[in-house]
């Protein structure tokens, strides 16, 4: 760019052509200001993701599969539509969806001319529930251990002094909850989204099994070390005892809830 020069009231003003324009004079300096052109700026960095709208079939979804997983619904209740649109507040289109949802979810059962009744868990349901879900812990047992990460293991160790809160309970709502809380910190942090989705999709079968140990319990004390001998195996990185822990574990869960004719062979799903 060439300079340009001029006079204005005893002063010289030089300015750039393709500059804009002298502002007004700066009153600190007694100089004319000459405004820049703007450079361009760089993108806007994102931080927040954009709002999902729900839908209200997923909405009315969601409350359901809560509900059931809080035990609002019992095992084997009926569900009707007429009952649900009035507690809700919403006509029977959205609900009907949300209902068909449910089903295919495994949640909720449909009797020919009955209706849609809250999945009842016979043992051969418990069994399968126990493969899948022992399948899911135990990789994620291992990749917890293959990460290393102290924050995971010390995550871990608050999940069972969560657990301690309630060792005058062993067989309480606040027990259950809190060793639900565990198993689901343990596969958080195995880093695995499948891993996360698998066992998300037996999560309500879990929390139904949990209530159903209630009693089973004579001492929060040997529930407790139960996991903490786990979490003791993770830390020290012995992938093998931690995987027979696991295994134990989950095979103590079934006999409490089948019988002591269940053992843990039927769980020793081979690792990859």
């Amino acid at each position: 760019m060439r300079a340009i020069h001029g006079k204005k009231e005893g002063m010289t003003v030089t300015m750039k052509v393709g500059a804009e324009a002298p502002g007004p004079e700066d009153p600190g300096t007694n100089r004319t200001v000459v405004h820049q052109p703007k450079q361009g700026k760089s993108p806007r960095r994102r931080v927040l993701s954009p709002l999902v709208q729900e839908s209200t079939p997923a909405i009315i979804a969601r409350k359901l599969h809560d509900a059931i997983a809080n035990g609002d619904f019992a095992p084997g209740s009926q569900l009707t539509e007429s009952g649900l649109a009035a507690d809700l507040g919403v006509s029977r289109g959205p609900l009907r969806e949300a209902m068909q949802r449910l089903t295919a979810e495994g949640l909720l059962v449909s009797h020919r001319n009955r209706g849609l009744f809250v999945v009842s868990m016979e043992d051969d349901d418990i069994r399968d529930m126990y493969v899948a879900r022992t399948a899911v812990e135990r990789a994620a047992v291992q990749q917890v251990i293959a990460h290393g990460e102290q924050e995971a293991v010390q995550a871990l160790a608050e999940a069972v002094d969560a657990m301690r809160d309630h060792i005058e309970e062993p067989n309480g709502a606040g027990m259950a909850e809190a060793d639900m809380a565990f198993h689901q910190t343990l596969v958080e942090y195995a880093g695995s989204q499948r891993l996360s989705r698998l066992h998300e999709t037996i999560l309500v079968e879990t929390r139904m099994c949990l209530r159903a140990m209630r009693g089973t319990y004579s001492s929060g004390k040997d529930r407790i070390d139960e996991h903490q001998a786990l979490v003791d195996a993770i830390a020290a990185g012995d992938a093998a005892a931690a995987d027979a822990l696991m295994i134990e574990h989950m095979a103590d869960g079934l006999r409490r809830l089948i019988g002591d004719g269940e053992d843990a062979a039927g769980l020793q799903v081979a690792r990859g």
